[in-house]
């Protein structure tokens, strides 16, 4: 039986990416995309309780536990799909380093037997695992669609904290659940998830460096050029729609700004290189390095390509844009102190400010989305390159890396909970993720090659 203790439905669209029997009821799918609805409950009305507090400098995971998910119709095609779900909802919400996912061996109840609904759940069954979170699941393949209810409960409460129900295609499974742990993850911290954003980065795979993009959690990597060449650089618009990048397919650095899916865009090719892109929080407009008048300097340009204005003025090498979330100050890396180091200037006055003192090679910088640090490799004599955080006031930076390799091009996930960075600590230069606090460090993903640069994308629609 389906049903929950009181709703408020919404609808809205869903992907792919869980396999199913494949048979579909086309009279029940819109222009190729299956409708979900969409039913929400929480525990405490009219008032959110924040259970975890993502800016605190020390998080503690919350026990949680994710029991197999129910089979509402038992059959022998349909039943490896249970653990499939599972398996993925429990992967998809600890890779926010929220949550320690318990050992079902531990549980106390057989999930195919359970119940979904508050009152007929004993939560003393998983308050005595030290579950302090339940997220139940069921699910049943009808008519072509598959259907999907889950629900996070508060254990110690005995409380239903959110629940939602998903009707879509067969293969809907992994964007239903990525869309339901947003869901918890909003409810639980007050801010969105990033379970609908993905990562850009540049991959050797091919023997040619190329820009590949896949989604948060390394899954379904993507080659986005083919230029046989050269790609660096690689930067999201606000709107999550263009990527801008450098490519050296005419022999020299070029800036590329292409729009995602129908791939059109602009070429500015300029004397002298056109590199390290960063476009400007809520316009279609970024900044680069260019040389085309001497040295290189960080320019403004619409995102047609065109020269705004000049936004450094200094003799020496300026690169490496990254603009504050609102867009009122730019960091960069200036070799004008003798080496390379962090600088900051404020678009008001046009004045350039020292941001590192500490380390002797200072580069990638990149901006907090909560405006208050920047991130950035940095090296130590006798250290190798490493990750820091600094203050965007300025201060002693905190190193979140050491002693694991080389690491390289900090760049922040869009609620500012999540670095990834490229790092060769395994051989090759692989992508790597970790908390804001530089805890829980892991590879996202390993292609043939090396991989680097990594662009985190903003929140997308429609995933």
């Amino acid at each position: 039986m389906w049903g929950f203790d009181s709703v408020h439905p919404s609808f809205g669209a869903v992907g792919n990416s869980m396999k199913g029997p494949r048979h579909l009821s086309s009279a029940r799918v819109i222009g190729g995309l299956a409708l979900f609805v969409v039913l929400l409950v929480s525990a405490l009305p009219g008032r959110a309780r924040v259970y975890i507090d993502i800016t605190a400098p020390h998080l503690r995971k919350i026990p949680t536990a994710v029991p197999v998910f129910k089979n509402l119709d038992p059959q022998a095609d349909t039943m490896s799909a249970a653990a499939e779900f599972s398996d993925l909802l429990s992967d998809t919400i600890d890779f926010t380093g929220y949550f320690q996912i318990l050992d079902r061996r531990s549980f106390l109840e057989d999930p195919q037997e359970a119940s979904l609904f508050q009152h007929a759940i004993n939560f003393k069954n998983w308050t005595d695992v030290g579950a302090e979170l339940l997220v139940k699941g069921a699910y049943r393949f009808d008519e072509g669609l598959l259907k999907m209810e889950l629900r996070l409960f508060d254990t110690f409460g005995a409380r239903l904290i959110i629940g939602k129900r998903y009707t879509g295609r067969p293969n809907d499974g992994r964007r239903m659940i990525r869309r339901f742990c947003n869901d918890v993850v909003r409810m639980l911290t007050g801010h969105e998830g990033i379970f609908n954003t993905r990562i850009a980065f540049i991959s050797s795979s091919t023997g040619s460096k190329e820009i590949y993009i896949a989604d948060f959690d390394g899954h379904n990597p993507e080659q986005f050029t083919q230029t046989g060449a050269i790609t660096l650089f690689p930067a999201w618009s606000s709107d999550g729609q263009w990527l801008a990048y450098t490519d050296y397919r005419k022999g020299k650095p070029d800036l590329y700004i292409r729009h995602l899916t129908d791939r059109r865009g602009t070429v500015v090719s300029l004397k002298g290189s056109s590199i390290t892109p960063a476009w400007i929080p809520d316009r279609f407009a970024l900044a680069a390095s260019l040389s085309h008048e001497g040295n290189p300097s960080i320019y403004m340009l619409t995102g047609k390509g065109k020269i705004v204005k000049r936004l450094t003025h200094h003799w020496d090498i300026d690169v490496s844009p990254s603009w504050a979330p609102e867009g009122e100050a730019v960091a960069f890396v200036s070799n004008r102190s003798g080496s390379p180091q962090i600088y900051i200037t404020d678009l008001m006055d046009g004045k350039a400010r020292r941001l590192t003192y500490e380390g002797n090679y200072n580069t990638a910088p990149q901006w907090s989305p909560r405006g208050n640090a920047i991130a950035y490799s940095g090296m130590v004599a006798g250290q190798g390159t490493n990750i820091y955080v600094i203050s965007a006031e300025g201060g002693d930076p905190r190193q979140l890396t050491e002693n694991a390799g080389n690491n390289e091009s900090p760049c922040w996930s869009p609620d500012g909970s999540l670095i990834a960075f490229s790092s060769d600590r395994e051989g090759p230069s692989r992508i790597y993720v970790m908390n804001a606090n530089g805890a829980n460090q892991r590879r996202l993903l390993a292609l043939e090659g090396e991989q680097t640069s990594p662009a985190w994308s903003p929140r997308l629609s429609g995933d």
